[in-house]
């Protein structure tokens, strides 16, 4: 279920018979052709496929996150790694407070992997919530489907064109794009990372069949639904 699609007096009925919540995170940055929030709709979707059969709340996605490595490219939007810690640590602390216990981040988006920093310090802090990070594309299984799709795996290429995430206007380009040099784009201020990476394609195929790429998706909705399903704390027993 959607917090939108919730007032209050559900949430306090919620958190008295089930502690878990679902908050996805993502990022609003270039994806070669693709929408620049693939990482805002998949990590929402993902987790609202995942929860919905559980019946845990989701949340609205977070749309931004950090990315000033792709800042040269327009319609980026990065935050500072101080702006995201502290958004992250005012959320969690606001979830806290309105009762749930368990609360999974579901990330679409590489660069927030600091926040799963700031969950272990939260949890030490408060002694009294579990925060989990799952990286949904990341998790074993989905990689594993990734890899059985295709080697190269990747931003902005197939792995992350969906049907979802496609603009009509703006078709994918035939064949393969070669790898690029990842770690010369890392060294790189953001212009020059630019005109390392192009149209911004890590390299690889630009789209696959998708009965292929379902098979990822898929993957992912089952492992992101897995981690909602725990192993959690007992808060009751302690």
């Amino acid at each position: 279920m959607m917090i939108a699609e919730m007032n209050w007096m559900d949430v306090e009925k919620q958190v008295a018979k089930d502690p878990r919540c679902v908050l996805p995170i993502g990022s609003t940055e270039q994806h070669a052709q693709l929408s620049l929030c693939v990482d805002v709709i998949l990590a929402e979707r993902v987790a609202r496929e995942a929860a919905e059969p559980l019946g845990v709340p989701v949340y609205p996605v977070i749309p931004f996150g950090l990315t000033p490595y792709f800042s040269a490219y327009p319609g980026t939007i990065t935050l500072r790694v101080e702006t995201l810690m502290g958004l992250m640590r005012d959320v969690i602390g606001s979830l806290r407070r309105s009762g749930f216990r368990n609360i999974l981040m579901v990330n679409g988006h590489g660069g927030n992997n600091p926040i799963g920093a700031l969950a272990q310090e939260l949890m030490a802090d408060y002694g009294d919530i579990s925060v989990r990070l799952h990286n949904w594309w990341a998790a074993p299984k989905t990689m594993q489907a990734v890899k059985d799709v295709h080697p190269v795996g990747s931003h902005a290429n197939w792995m992350e064109n969906f049907p979802w995430t496609r603009l009509p206007h703006a078709p994918a380009p035939e064949g393969e794009k070669p790898v690029v040099n990842l770690d010369a784009v890392k060294a790189a201020a953001p212009h020059d990372a630019k005109k390392l990476l192009g149209d911004g394609n890590f390299g690889g195929p630009w789209q696959m069949p998708d009965d292929q790429v379902m098979k990822v998706w898929n993957a992912g909705v089952e492992e992101t639904r897995e981690a909602i399903e725990g192993p959690w704390p007992n808060w009751d027993n302690r």
